[in-house]
């Protein structure tokens, strides 16, 4: 049997277009991704906004005006997400990347392109078959009641939306993975890269680093995802012994694709879907 490796579009498509965007998503789901991954931020009035950092960043976003005259927040970008409204959110452009790299050279600039809610891009997606990975931008200085109150806001909303069984929740603060038992329909994907495995972390939820794929198991993620220097076919064969697929992040060169694809992985993350479509095909 031929085993097919998914494809799964990195903010969207963020070499195509601008990241976290319906843009974005539009053009990934056009192209014939698997699934899309997203990430997602929470507003001071409870709003699940997406967003790749805590703090806006002038690399991604910019300002436009004040969401109300004289507002003293304003500019927004350089404030964290946490401390402003939706409304206030509402009035950045995402459209636009400000810095002058391999990711400039090839996307699409769309300047006035919104910043959009969870809920505005379940119901872009909500027809389609595509899966939904939402990663939840948290770190181990998080009281646990902020990541309850978090992970509850985003189970919401993909309830709201229909979406559940097809989404899953992606963190490299494995708290949010633990606090994700209380939405059994969810699926649950462990993120590790470098800084989260060294000696002593904070980000794995109190778990040892030295074996990812057993403290994998043990905070019951049902999927695995390092950054996709750390995998190795004795780490992809360890992963699957424990039933747990690899999802290898971020892929963006055709010699990396072919050769996860050899090791087993389960499926490409990448800001270039249309480059792994054609490297899968």
């Amino acid at each position: 049997m031929t085993r097919t490796v998914e494809v799964h579009g990195h903010r969207g498509a963020r070499g195509l277009r601008p990241e976290n965007t319906l843009p974005g998503f539009a053009h990934a789901l056009a192209l014939g991704v698997d699934a899309v991954e997203l990430d997602v931020g929470l507003t001071s009035d409870g709003a699940v906004v997406l967003v790749h950092d805590q703090v806006l960043s002038p690399v991604t976003l910019s300002d436009t005006r004040p969401a109300r005259p004289g507002d003293p927040a304003f500019p927004y970008v350089g404030k964290a997400v946490g401390d402003l409204t939706l409304e206030q959110l509402k009035t950045v452009d995402a459209g636009v990347r400000r810095r002058d790299d391999a990711f400039t050279a090839t996307q699409l600039p769309l300047p006035g392109t919104p910043v959009p809610t969870l809920a505005e891009t379940c119901a872009l997606l909500a027809p389609s078959e595509v899966r939904l990975s939402v990663e939840l931008k948290t770190d181990p200085t998080w009281p646990g009641e902020d990541i309850a109150l978090f992970v509850s806001a985003v189970a919401s909303v993909l309830e709201g939306a229909g979406v559940t069984r097809r989404s899953r929740l992606l963190a490299f603060d494995w708290r949010v993975l633990a606090e994700a038992h209380r939405h059994p329909a969810l699926g649950r994907v462990a993120l590790v890269e470098r800084k989260t495995l060294v000696p002593g972390t904070a980000w794995l939820a109190g778990l040892a680093p030295d074996d990812p794929v057993a403290a994998a198991t043990a905070i019951g993620a049902t999927a695995l995802s390092p950054e996709h220097t750390l995998i190795t076919p004795a780490l992809v064969d360890d992963a699957h012994a424990a039933a747990l697929p690899v999802i290898a992040w971020t892929v963006n060169e055709p010699e990396d694709m072919s050769r996860l694809t050899k090791y087993g992985v389960d499926a490409l993350v990448t800001d270039y879907p249309d480059l792994a479509l054609a490297v899968r095909a």
